[in-house]
């Protein structure tokens, strides 16, 4: 008898920065064959955007009116996910200091939000056998029908590690810095009035402080294997 595909899956997996989101993400879809999508990444896209075309990021009205202009494109394979803005690859800008510190106020417009959540909802629907779609507010208000929805945690101190040795050049910092960055971060995206980051009720809660990546990737891989078996 020929064994049957496995069925298709939508995966939420939320947390802050510096939990191993993306590389856990990106690890367990391209394990289990399924599509991928940053959703942080499709932010960073709006908010270099604004930079770049000269938009106040300190003027929500600002953003509102200018939200919907940028053309966002996100590739979903895990092995090689791309973004582009307007049809010119933004990978590398989008992760620079300057966008990292403004990406939390221009996410936090609503009409951003709307314009973005929708984005994220069209491509969740028509990512063939399933998707892993990582970021702040997947399993409480993008997807919250995903099949299965995982939260990511980690003490601010091996968060600020992680991010720490992420960081190249001229934009290294120190421990402490970064500590704090993390933890503004935390506070802007978690006290937003729209979408904030926060645990859906029925999330499983993983905790990576004491976890190597392959660790992790293990865990949440087990996860959504028990997942697809259990709707065999």
């Amino acid at each position: 008898m020929e064994t049957a595909a496995p069925s298709a899956v939508i995966v939420a997996i939320d947390g802050p920065s510096g939990t191993g989101k993306s590389s856990t993400s990106k690890a367990v879809a391209a394990k289990l064959g399924l599509r991928y999508l940053d959703t942080g990444a499709q932010y960073r896209a709006i908010t270099w955007w604004m930079i770049t075309n000269g938009i106040d990021t300190d003027d929500p009205h600002a953003i509102a009116v200018a939200a919907g202009k940028p053309g966002i494109v996100s590739g979903t394979d895990p092995a090689a996910p791309t973004i582009t803005v307007d049809g010119l690859d933004a990978s590398v800008p989008i992760r620079t200091q300057e966008v990292t510190s403004k990406v939390s106020a221009v996410s936090a417009v609503p009409e951003v939000r709307t314009l973005i959540t929708e984005l994220q909802r069209s491509i969740a629907a028509s990512a063939e056998g399933g998707i892993v779609v990582e970021g702040r507010d997947i399993g409480t208000t993008v997807l919250p029908d995903a099949d299965l929805k995982i939260f990511l945690t980690a003490s601010p101190e091996a968060r600020a590690a992680r991010r720490s040795g992420e960081l190249r050049g001229k934009e290294a910092t120190d421990l402490a810095a970064t500590k704090d960055a993390l933890i503004k971060r935390d506070a802007a995206d978690s006290g937003r009035k729209t979408s904030p980051l926060a645990k859906a009720g029925d999330a499983v809660e993983v905790d990576t402080t004491e976890l190597t990546l392959d660790q992790v990737i293990e865990c949440v891989v087990t996860l959504v294997e028990e997942k697809r078996a259990g709707r065999q």
